[in-house]
């Protein structure tokens, strides 16, 4: 293929110093000789595609060759070979067009589709990596995890695992929750492991900006090994989530989507196959020269002590599991600490408030929402003076200032069903630990939103009515390709609301990147932003809603919004409710730290993600402009998209602090929760420790 003697990247010698075959056979401990080969042949590309990369466009920060480079590579992944190729112009386009040729041909179309995305984001994402080392920028925490998935190669190295194991995954299941959450876990632990044993490579010598220890040592302000241990302790989490995910959803998903034996086989040798990766690439970290073996076993050449590294259990690791499951619900915690919030961007509220006000109360109340339902005796959660006192429509009316009263009135009453949902389902299904019921009523729910003139069932309940009311109201106007959209944005939202319920039933506190990314889900975002972009027509292509600019822009602003959320509700959560989904509550239990100093750590990263939000606005976004080859009125119609993403921030801190949710006094009084009994006072620890210190610890 051209990879080595002459290509200026590779010498024989470089390749078998590294040692791919090993990583392979590490790797993939049970498929055949041929199998085995090939997948090393993938392995030798994807790393001299590192490299080639390198030394080519990140040394001399040539982002626009760079570019022209990637856009040539998607050519020769065609879906079907009959297609062919175009002629190879470096060793890496030969490489990959004799790759796809040699494996597609025993996977389904919808394998291929998938590893070909996987190569696309493994390929494109390395642009973020230069943009950041042009600017000389290291990314937070939140948004170093879901990019290093893509640039950093493990989705792709999980579509291998399906081909070498055999495992190809069916098509019913695969973009499901449980699989996604393996990948996802999988992903995680094998970059952070590799940042670990790669840190002095990368950092001191390549100029690299993203490396999760540098990354945590940047926001933590802390040593670089104090950095590593946590960046360890993340990994080791991660792993736990794989352990959690694969024993406790994956076979439930196998039953309930009726796999048949030899569907379900695939789906845990596929399991089983990204175990055997984990533990064999560790092995080869240890051994392979790109990375360290030249001193004692655990050193980096430049002296960071590797702790656990994920693949035993140190005592400081079985000390964070056992914290996460003996949490002790309802502890007295007080009124919620609030920092002195940052947002730059002022609210603008929408004249037409007065009146959408008593309207969403007359809609609650005609729903259903404000009475005990047939059979469900533990559903008498709201009443008239509760509902005024949450305010919907002050939110709306913050979250979009222009609306029109009709505007008005479907988002407080779309805030006002899901609210609804996210308080009914505890009281209904949680303390009774009734999974299946759940379950049941959430499936239920997708009647009430049918994709065509099928007529829905009649309501059982005020949640079906109020989803039937807003549907009718919602979906009527939309294509078909935008009405299936947003039901899936609904669907989300609610299967999100079991997820809840399967952490309370275990007494489990989330691990803290499954919490961030299923929180976007409960808090109902991605409903409201879909609604946000309906309305913009079909003038934005999807390509550029799917681009990684726009989802890290809309990512971060939910990820700051959610965050505010847990700031404000710790209290209600924690002392009313006994909850373990709270944004503080994960960074406690994680860091082990006091309330004070974990509201302290979710300031800083709601900070981060601010800033991020507006480093995409800066510098991503007109970069996405000039790459897709935008017109003016697309362009006008995504700095729009950005100023409503500002209102939504604004609208939600202004609810906040004004509705009565929130506040101990309404707690006390019934307004903002259900006062149920409390445990015994624990008092609150107000050490502020450094984290420094902590992480020493």
């Amino acid at each position: 293929m051209g990879m080595l003697e002459g290509s200026g990247v590779w010498e024989e010698r470089d390749l078998d110093a590294h040692d791919y075959a090993l990583l392979c056979a590490y790797t993939h401990p049970d498929c055949d000789a041929d199998t085995l080969a090939l997948v090393t042949d993938w392995y030798v590309w994807v790393f001299f595609f590192d490299d080639h990369f390198l030394e080519l466009f990140k040394r001399t920060q040539d982002r626009q060759g760079a570019k022209a480079y990637l856009d040539r590579l998607p050519a020769l992944m065609p879906m079907d070979l009959a297609q062919g190729f175009p002629e190879p112009q470096n060793p890496v386009e030969a490489g990959l067009a004799d790759l796809w040729a040699r494996t597609v041909p025993s996977m389904s179309a919808g394998w291929r589709s998938r590893f070909a995305e996987a190569t696309e984001n493994l390929l494109n994402e390395s642009l973020w990596e230069l943009s950041n080392i042009n600017e000389g920028r290291i990314a937070n925490p939140v948004e170093y995890i879901e990019m290093r998935r893509k640039v950093g190669g493990a989705p792709w190295s999980a579509g291998l695992v399906e081909y070498a194991a055999r495992a190809e995954l069916p098509e019913s299941v695969a973009g499901s929750r449980p699989l996604r959450v393996l990948r996802d876990a999988f992903s995680d632990a094998v970059h952070l492991r590799n940042d670990l044993f790669s840190y002095q490579r990368e950092v001191e010598d390549e100029g690299e900006n993203s490396n999760g220890v540098l990354v945590m040592e940047t926001f933590l302000g802390c040593t670089t090994q104090e950095a590593a241990d946590a960046v360890n302790d993340l990994l080791t989490s991660r792993l736990q989530q794989f352990e959690n995910t694969a024993l406790t959803e994956v076979p439930g998903l196998c039953a309930e989507q009726g796999l048949d034996l030899a569907q379900t086989a695939a789906v845990a040798a596929y399991a089983k196959g990204l175990q055997d990766w984990q533990s064999g690439g560790h092995e080869w970290h240890l051994r392979s020269s790109r990375y360290m073996n030249a001193e004692a076993a655990g050193r980096e050449p430049g002296g960071l002590t590797l702790p656990g590294t994920g693949m035993r259990f140190t005592p400081r690791a079985e000390r964070a599991r056992q914290r996460g499951q003996t949490h002790r619900p309802h502890r007295h915690v007080g009124p919620s600490l609030l920092p002195e919030f940052q947002l730059p961007y002022p609210v603008s509220l929408s004249p037409h408030l007065g009146g959408a006000r008593p309207r969403c109360v007359e809609w609650g109340e005609r729903m259903g929402m404000l009475r005990v339902q047939p059979g469900q005796p533990l559903s008498d959660i709201w009443d008239e003076h509760r509902l005024a006192g949450y305010d919907f429509p002050l939110c709306s009316a913050g979250l979009d200032p222009d609306a029109t009263p009709e505007e008005l009135d479907l988002s407080a009453n779309w805030l006002t069903w899901g609210t609804y949902g996210d308080d009914l389902y505890p009281a209904l299904y949680g303390r009774t630990r009734d999974l299946a019921g759940a379950r049941a009523a959430t499936e239920r729910l997708a009647l009430f939103m049918p994709l065509d003139d099928a007529a829905a069932p009649e309501p059982a309940n005020a949640l079906e009515r109020g989803l039937a009311d807003l549907w009718a109201r919602t979906a009527g106007p939309m294509s078909a390709k935008d009405r299936a959209a947003f039901r899936r944005t609904v669907e989300d939202m609610t299967a999100s609301w079991v997820w809840e319920l399967v952490n309370q039933a275990q007494h489990r506190i989330p691990d803290p990147v499954d919490y961030i990314e299923m929180r976007r889900l409960t808090f109902g975002a991605d409903m409201t932003m879909r609604l946000c972009r309906i309305k913009h027509g079909e003038r934005v292509p999807d390509a550029v809603y799917r681009s990684g600019p726009v989802r890290s822009l809309e990512n971060s602003a939910v990820d700051y919004a959610s965050l505010l959320n847990d700031l404000f509700s710790y209290q209600k959560e924690i002392e009313y409710e006994g909850e373990v989904h709270n944004g503080v509550l994960i960074v406690q239990n994680f860091f082990d730290v006091d309330y004070a100093t974990g509201v302290a750590l979710v300031d800083d990263l709601m900070n981060a993600r601010l800033r991020q939000f507006q480093h995409v606005v800066r510098h991503e976004l007109p970069v996405l402009y000039e790459d897709m080859e935008l017109d003016a009125p697309t362009r006008e119609i995504l700095d729009g998209y950005v100023r409503e993403l500002r209102d939504w921030m604004a609208g939600i801190l202004h609810w906040h602090r004004e509705c009565r949710r929130y506040r101990e006094q309404d707690l006390r009084a019934g307004t903002g929760a259900r006062p149920w009994r409390l445990g015994g006072p624990t008092g609150l620890g107000t050490s502020s420790a450094r984290i420094t210190r902590v992480l020493a610890g």
